[in-house]
């Protein structure tokens, strides 16, 4: 499929995700098949003013494009000096306009854009004038129970020059609660000409292609389940593409894979944040493998890049 100009391999995405999808976890989906990867969400704020954790986040690898960096903001003239300032870095802009962290929303940030459709308009008109690579927007199906406007949002981002939407079926008030609404990415599709991304609940091959059929949407986005589960890309464009379900990964694999993650990590973080960031991702690796629940407990407990190799050696 293609997004604005930019060509892509497949039409399964890795959805972007705080903490999670930083350039090590990008490049190992997309090892994986994954046909589109994007960055955590990106204050334009933190880039104008040179904070140095933003800046380590904008950093994208060759071998995991096409990359989509998405920042966050509510001023368009920022946010449209800020794009043009990475744009060199990304492959696509997204904006996020579907984060329900408190924080983020008590500044009129991500989800809370939701209620002021005239300021999104503004917001994309501005970003899209400003750089030459496509722009994308991410939002939900609503604010809250009374505020469900994702149709309206998605006319206004396409009117004002965004090149596809996401669109994640809950609300800001649901977060990541209850079962996702297809309904409302169906709608969204139904009234817009651009590409439509479909994300919420996609935990499997099987459930992909439901979505797919469902909705018509172009693209599936898929966030949690690939955490631990990057094998999730390849076997859903296989089954997308065949109808055959590829075997799920061994417990061989998972662990092998999980302890190259680290490896990749304490390259590129340092040792210290690398096994404390570790300690999350081997939790999802090792989910429902006999006995996780206790290897956890001691992963948990590592210190050192050692002190966890040992625990899964003996654990595993």
């Amino acid at each position: 499929m293609n997004i604005g100009n930019l060509i892509l391999e497949n039409n399964v995405f890795l959805a972007p995700m705080a903490g999670v999808t930083d350039i090590v976890f990008r490049k190992i989906c997309k090892e994986y098949g994954c046909g589109l990867v994007y960055s955590e969400m990106v204050s334009a704020k933190g880039i104008l003013y040179n904070n140095k954790n933003t800046e380590n986040m904008l950093e994208v690898a060759d071998e995991e494009r096409p990359s989509a960096i998405q920042l966050f903001g509510s001023d368009p003239e920022i946010l449209a000096n800020m794009a043009k300032r990475v744009e060199k870095y990304a492959d696509i802009i997204d904006i996020n306009m579907g984060c329900p962290a408190p924080k983020i929303v008590k500044n009129g940030e991500g989800s809370a854009l939701m209620r002021n459709p005239d300021l999104i308009g503004r917001i994309v008109k501005k970003v899209s004038s400003a750089v030459s690579k496509p722009v994308t927007v991410k939002f939900r199906k609503g604010f809250d129970g009374s505020c469900v406007n994702a149709v309206e949002i998605g006319e206004v981002a396409e009117a004002n020059g965004a090149a596809a939407v996401a669109v994640h079926g809950r609300t800001r008030e649901e977060y990541y609660s209850g079962n996702a609404d297809w309904d409302i990415i169906r709608d969204v599709k139904k009234h817009l000409k651009i590409p439509v991304i479909g994300n919420g609940d996609v935990t499997s091959p099987e459930k992909a292609k439901a979505l797919f059929d469902y909705t018509g949407c172009d693209a599936v986005m898929i966030g949690r389940a690939a955490e631990g589960n990057p094998w999730i890309f390849k076997r859903t464009v296989h089954y997308i593409n065949t109808g055959e379900l590829m075997p799920e990964p061994s417990t061989e694999e998972k662990i092998a894979l999980a302890l190259r993650h680290l490896d990749m990590l304490v390259r590129y973080k340092g040792e210290y944040t690398a096994v404390r960031e570790m300690r999350h991702h081997f939790g999802k690796y090792i989910k429902g493998i006999p006995h996780s629940a206790e290897a956890r407990f001691y992963i948990n407990k590592a210190e050192t890049q050692k002190e966890m190799l040992d625990f899964v050696k003996k654990l595993f």
